[in-house]
């Protein structure tokens, strides 16, 4: 039986090295990516090896008919889905307070980062039932577990402290089906750190992290592929950072 995974914005960024992580464990993947079809030109060629095993489902998180359409997709090919992989989380770039929001970008913050969640798994969690098994892995941020404030990133924060009660509950209401939910951090993980593996990493100082160098797309992929294995079952509602010790020293991201 080969395990299939579900990973929105797989194609880019971290999302890319935790696609790579899946195929290369033999696992079957749905691919969402939000628009760029070149890219997924690219990957194509690139993961020419894995084309059996791989299906790319373009779609919008923060629209429910997309996300209905990816679960039917991946669910229409491969059968199953044991692997839900939500790595995709608009983000605004720009430092503003919540006062200079436009409402169309406090409710993509939302939509995009909690709403989407809450559609996946009302389409994704009945599958899993059915398999009596399922890997449930969102997103957060340094200390989103202890609802801190986070000033210029109002939307964002208050979408992902959400996440983190959404993740805890569905991990204790799934837990006799099989199901386990889990939240990763990432770190401060910027630019080509996000598609680099740990290797390289290494061979760049970063004064700013304790352990000395930058987070990877690796990193974060290594800690999901861990949590989404079958002998990690008891690891459910957590919510785990990998930060290289910045979350210890409460040094936030900017």
């Amino acid at each position: 039986m080969r395990r299939h995974a579900l990973i929105t914005a797989g194609s880019k960024g971290i999302g890319k090295k935790v696609t790579e992580a899946f195929l290369q464990r033999g696992c079957s993947v749905t691919v969402n990516y939000h628009t760029d079809q070149e890219r997924v030109q690219e990957l194509l060629k690139e993961w020419g090896p894995y084309r059996e095993q791989l299906q790319f489902v373009q779609g919008d998180v923060t629209k429910k008919k997309d996300i209905v359409n990816m679960v039917s997709q991946a669910v229409e090919r491969f059968g199953r889905i044991d692997y839900l992989i939500n790595n995709a989380g608009p983000y605004i770039f720009e430092r503003k307070k919540l006062m200079d929001y436009d409402d169309d970008e406090w409710y993509e913050m939302i939509d995009g980062n909690l709403n989407a969640v809450y559609h996946f798994l009302k389409h994704t969690i009945p599958v899993m039932r059915k398999q009596k098994f399922g890997r449930i892995i969102t997103y957060g941020f340094q200390d989103a577990e202890h609802s801190p404030g986070w000033k210029y990133r109002s939307g964002f924060s208050a979408a992902k402290v959400g996440l983190v009660s959404l993740t805890r509950t569905i991990a204790l209401e799934e837990a006799e089906h099989g199901i386990t939910a889990n939240m990763v951090c990432p770190g401060d993980i910027v630019g080509a750190m996000k598609e680099a593996g740990i290797h390289q990493a290494r061979e760049v100082k970063d004064e700013e992290t304790p352990i000395g160098r930058s987070g990877t797309g690796e990193d974060i992929a290594r800690l999901i592929s861990f949590l989404c294995d079958t002998d990690s079952d008891l690891i459910t509602g957590s919510v785990i950072s990998a930060s290289g010790g910045i979350n210890v020293v409460n040094k936030y991201p900017k």
